[in-house]
């Protein structure tokens, strides 16, 4: 399972997936419920990965894009250009 940011707030990175995953499901009009019930995860866990609050594992993202019907790569892309944990890209 993804581990917690432990309190040192939000990267670029989690932002900008946070902000895809949101715009995606709204693109599709689901709630963050009715995504959390076809990627299988509690939908607070929706909410703080759309915060940012959350870094998911790559299995729970593959699950999000298949919930979410759209490529995992697509979903992905460009990401590797945005801050991490470690401040460098």
């Amino acid at each position: 399972m993804a581990s917690r940011s432990r309190g040192r707030g939000a990267t670029p990175l989690q932002q900008e997936l946070g902000n895809r995953i949101r715009a995606r499901r709204h693109e599709l009009g689901l709630t963050q419920a009715g995504l959390a019930f076809e990627a299988g995860v509690h939908y607070s866990y929706i909410g703080a990965l759309e915060n940012g609050v959350r870094n998911p594992s790559i299995d729970l993202i593959a699950r999000l894009a298949k919930a979410m019907e759209v490529d995992l790569g697509l979903l992905l892309e460009g990401l590797q250009d945005f801050t991490g944990r470690s401040g460098t890209p």
